[in-house]
């Protein structure tokens, strides 16, 4: 019997920030390694055992998911696009229905890291024959510390003694403690960290939601009767889907129901929920310090220097228990101890009406990715990197012409009725009003360097007349 991996692939990137932001969360970022978070994730949960996964994520993501996913080399079952963020309730009700009753179905967030995937594995297949019989089984963590920033667990046993992942009966879910809580919790020897991975069958956990949440069943119903296919992707109802209760699968069901078991996990986990997580999961030195990328570190300790980018060089000189992180527009600078109130910065950020509060200066799109090298009145100076056989939409527009020079590959360029070939150290001039097109027939990605002069240098600033990803004729690209 398949392991139906569902894989959830939303939130908003602000314990993380700069470097996770609303436009580009952490699961999609190479924070431990090479591979991002989500590639991690996926790798996870597949081969032998496991079925295609599902993936849950909003529609802004849908072309980041499936270019991730395509370079390991794995290909999802369906990817079920969110209208709105309602948290993992509904989420995982919508993923359990389209998979049907019969199904197995393992739930985990795409963002955590799991250095040692084999025992994972194992720990899951414990969790199994309790799913197969119609228990709603969920996965813990050893704890090692009085951890404040994860929900817990409680036991009616001691896991003490336990060498290997056995089902045992969940007593309770207990919410983010207090320091003194936890420590409480820790010393007592019957308490896990809680996961947020699931496993059961389709069937016991729809059964679930009709006794506890028969108005989220009805809505998650409706928004899957009227979803629409879209280039592959799944688009469920927007208007039934809003009227879905904003709540966590813990809230909804979990915390409610009494067919209930826990498998304890004794290795090595993290959600990184704040960057003193990703400082204790670098293996910091014998001083406690952790530097990445252009970053130099001079009689520190306990002490997390990361810079983003080579052109940005971060030196720490007698730095004690803090933060560093440099990105191309925006530097965090904060005590380890206070580095979970970076959500607070980011909420004050956008009340300023900041845009580094949620964007990032690189901007991810179907055909690739462009950045802004340089803006001022009148002019701004882009880098666009366009992926092999990506094609940007055909379009105009009404306030600015565009001059290109190709630096890297060979651009197939349309202006108007006229269509050119522009290689390396060759550029085009693109008229105000002209209706033109950017593509990369070639194998390699292409680069260029655009010149935008005009009136007004704003992304709605497009008339679109054709696009191969279905995107809205008004919408920035």
């Amino acid at each position: 019997m398949l392991i139906h991996p569902v894989l959830l692939c939303g939130g908003s990137g602000t314990r993380l920030w700069p470097l996770s932001r609303k436009s580009y969360p952490k699961q999609f970022t190479p924070i431990m390694g090479e591979r991002s978070l989500l590639q991690s994730s996926a790798r996870l949960v597949s081969g032998p055992g496991f079925a295609a996964p599902t993936i849950v994520t909003a529609a802004d993501f849908r072309f980041i998911v499936t270019e991730q996913l395509a370079e390991i080399g794995i290909e999802p079952g369906a990817i079920l696009l969110e209208p709105s963020p309602r948290n993992t309730a509904p989420a995982i009700l919508a993923a359990a229905l389209s998979l049907g009753d019969d199904s197995l179905v393992l739930v985990t967030p795409s963002d955590h890291v799991i250095p040692d995937p084999d025992r994972f594995r194992q720990t899951l297949l414990a969790g199994v024959p309790a799913a197969r019989q119609g228990q709603l089984v969920t996965f813990g963590i050893k704890p090692d510390r009085a951890e404040t920033g994860y929900g817990w667990l409680e036991l009616n046993t001691s896991i003490d003694d336990l060498c290997h992942p056995v089902p045992l009966a969940l007593q309770r879910f207990v919410e983010k403690p207090d320091a003194i809580t936890a420590q409480t919790m820790l010393a007592t020897g019957r308490h896990l960290w809680n996961a947020g991975v699931f496993l059961f069958r389709a069937d016991a956990m729809i059964r679930a939601f009709q006794t506890y949440q028969h108005r989220m069943l009805a809505a998650v119903q409706d928004a899957l009767a009227a979803a629409t296919p879209d280039l592959g992707f799944t688009r469920l109802g927007a208007a039934a889907w809003d009227a879905a209760q904003d709540i966590s699968i813990d809230y909804a069901v979990m915390e409610k129901a009494d067919n209930l078991t826990v498998i304890p996990y004794g290795g090595e986990w993290s959600d990184l929920g704040g960057w003193e997580a990703v400082w204790r999961e670098s293996v910091p030195d014998a001083h406690g310090v952790v530097t990445t990328g252009a970053s130099l570190a001079i009689d520190c300790r306990d002490t997390l220097l990361r810079s983003e980018t080579e052109t940005m060089q971060i030196v720490g000189i007698g730095l004690d228990n803090i933060v560093a992180v440099a990105m191309p527009d925006a530097v965090l600078v904060a005590h380890k101890d206070c580095a979970q109130d970076v959500k607070q910065a980011v909420s004050a950020l956008k009340r300023q009406r900041t845009p580094q509060a949620e964007t990032l200066p690189r901007a991810y799109r179907p055909w690739g990715w462009y950045e802004s090298l340089a803006l001022g009145p009148h002019f701004q100076v882009k880098r666009i990197h366009v992926h092999p056989g990506a094609a940007l939409s055909l379009q105009s527009h009404k306030h600015r012409s565009e001059h290109w020079v190709v630096v890297q590959g060979t651009a197939k360029v349309t202006v108007d009725d006229e269509i050119r070939i522009v290689t390396e150290n060759q550029s085009v001039f693109i008229p105000l009003g002209a209706v033109h097109r950017l593509e990369n027939a070639g194998s390699q990605p292409m680069v260029l360097i655009e010149v935008q002069t005009g009136s007004y240098l704003g992304e709605d600033d497009i008339i679109r007349y054709d696009d191969v990803y279905a995107r809205a004729l008004s919408a920035p690209d």
